[in-house]
């Protein structure tokens, strides 16, 4: 089997704005591997959310192309789930039918997915809060229903696009512990996109580093923790974090400033 799941080749974005042409995203290539989690940072405005949009199949690129496992991303796929930075649970809808409404959209809400939902909700601590409403739980739980929901579509591959952005900050750490064990747990593959250098390390296997725009990868890191068992707070604690995000902050600094 291929361990790549996901190949970016030599993508590229232009867009028609009122003041011209935007080149969004210049000759991105990567590419990422089954179960790890990459993270994609850059200056604001520089076309990670874009990519996203392109890997997703949302959008399509001006140039360049994007494999998943050895199909070309030609239209959005169930193979690929989103998470944005808002939640978009429904007020009026419980929790429990807020999870399944990807199933209900595709028609799949069948007895085994009603079952696997349920386990999901068990697994993740939310079975007790399956009857209530949104606006009945906490931010972090929200967002581990919006996970779920993404969850219960079986995607292959998540997209994180600053998923925790809304959180306040004490909420956000302990979200990103619980979204990053549920990801590893479910053996799932994950591109973030995040402005925060610390969330960016702590919780993927490497981090790409952007240019301003267009965007261009600058540079790929292999972030290695010696922790018996990972997880995003216990890699905040590691004697090797600050030496990660001086070096990352010090590139994207000068890729701002120059």
């Amino acid at each position: 089997m291929n361990k790549e799941i996901v190949n970016v080749i030599g993508v590229g974005m232009k867009y028609q704005s009122p003041n011209g042409e935007i080149n969004a995203v210049e000759d991105v290539s990567f590419s990422v591997e089954r179960g790890e989690f990459v993270s994609l940072v850059g200056p604001s405005g520089c076309g990670k959310s874009t990519l996203l949009s392109i890997i997703s199949g949302l959008i399509k690129p001006t140039g360049g192309k994007v494999f998943i496992g050895d199909e070309e991303v030609v239209k959005t796929s169930h193979k690929v789930g989103y998470m944005l930075q808002k939640d978009y649970l429904f007020d009026w809808r419980t929790i429990y039918q807020n999870v399944i409404l990807g199933l209900e959209i595709r028609k799949q809400l069948t007895p085994e997915k009603k079952a696997y939902v349920m386990d999901l909700l068990k697994t993740y601590g939310l079975y007790d809060f399956k009857d209530k409403y949104p606006r009945q739980l906490s931010g972090g739980m929200r967002q581990r229903a919006a996970l779920i929901r993404t969850l219960a579509t079986s995607p292959e591959i998540l997209l994180l696009d600053e998923a925790f952005s809304a959180l306040d900050y004490q909420t956000r750490l302990a979200v990103t512990e619980d979204i990053y064990s549920i990801i590893k747990s479910e053996n799932k593959t994950a591109i973030m996109v995040t402005h925060d250098i610390s969330e960016s390390i702590s919780m993927s296997d490497r981090v790409i580093v952007l240019s301003k725009r267009p965007a261009r990868v600058n540079s790929i890191h292999d972030i290695k923790f010696d922790c018996p068992v990972r997880t995003p707070l216990k890699c905040r604690e590691a004697p090797n974090f600050r030496e990660y995000f001086n070096t990352i902050w010090k590139e994207l600094d000068v890729h701002v400033e120059g």
